[in-house]
């Protein structure tokens, strides 16, 4: 029988009671975005982007990275679907910046995940 932490069994072996528990649709989209940030060339893009306070041409991208074209614009594009940046057009120019909610919400789950509960 599989043990659920959100509903331990009155027959259980111990006594133990969770002092924070993550519920499974959190658990997979913290896990969605870490998994999104975790490939090195898109951990590359939010680290230049992260460090620019205006947008950045994804010409200037494409020149700081390892890749050929049609790649930058597949890893951008991975990005921008996960809410990482937000993209700004100027004529045939894409501007991208870096949305900083995804980041905090990571930020603040591995500052949870390092923080032991205190009394």
């Amino acid at each position: 029988m599989k043990r659920n932490l959100l509903n331990l069994q009155a027959n259980c072996c111990c006594c133990f009671e969770p002092q924070r528990v993550i519920e499974p649709e959190e658990a997979q989209r913290i896990s969605d975005l870490f998994e999104m940030a975790a490939h090195p060339v898109r951990l590359q893009i939010l680290h230049v982007l992260a460090g620019e306070k205006q947008p950045v041409c994804v010409c200037d991208l494409q020149s700081l990275l390892p890749i050929k074209q049609p790649t930058v614009s597949h890893h951008l594009r991975l990005l921008l679907d996960a809410g990482f940046l937000q993209v700004e057009r100027r004529g045939i120019w894409a501007f991208y910046s870096i949305r900083p909610e995804p980041l905090r919400r990571l930020k603040e789950h591995l500052s949870t995940l390092l923080t032991p509960e205190t009394d």
